[in-house]
């Protein structure tokens, strides 16, 4: 039995990996007051399920949650943003985060990744920095989602009363 625990033990340590991922970037920051963090479940929009197209249906189904962790760059933590903008975007470059598109210039841009499979999409990731203001990370997790169900999820935000009240920490960043 004894030996059974230190297997058990042993396969645990080695198999815990020390590799930063968005999701520890994202839980070691939660509470660091230059940070917003807020989650957003799929309540945050507002509709009538019976007037969504079956794609906009199985978009909004596959939609598990939303994270949102941003920075509000001032004049007092230019020095901690070049150092978190460098962090994240080691983590992007993990083979694991697969560019989808990128767009803008390098003042201010977003970067859209995914993770999984074209026709398994565990998570969306969109990174959107503004040199003046801060940046800003978007996962987007579901089951088996694809690039059409990002659209479709964007095109029922454009349609759907959202919600807000649940998005008011984030003003002034990113403008």
């Amino acid at each position: 039995m004894k030996a059974f625990i230190i297997t058990i033990i042993s396969f645990l340590a080695i198999s815990c990996s020390n590799k930063p991922t968005l999701q520890k970037y994202f839980v070691e920051n939660t509470e660091n007051k230059d940070f917003i963090a807020i989650d957003v479940s799929p309540s945050i929009l507002k509709m009538d399920k019976a007037s969504l197209s079956d794609s906009e249906t199985k978009a909004l189904d596959a939609f598990d949650k939303m994270n949102i962790i941003a920075f509000k760059k001032d004049t007092l933590n230019e020095v901690k943003y070049k150092d978190e903008v460098a962090k994240v975007k080691a983590i992007l470059k993990d083979e694991e985060y697969q560019e989808l598109m990128k767009f803008g210039s390098s003042n201010q841009g977003a970067s859209i990744y995914l993770v999984g499979t074209d026709e398994n999409i565990d998570e969306f990731v969109i990174y959107a920095n503004n040199q003046s203001s801060g940046f800003a990370l978007v996962r987007i997790l579901g089951d088996n989602m694809n690039p059409n169900d990002l659209m479709s999820i964007v095109n029922i935000m454009q349609k759907s009363k959202i919600d807000l009240d649940q998005l008011k920490p984030l003003e002034g960043i990113l403008k």
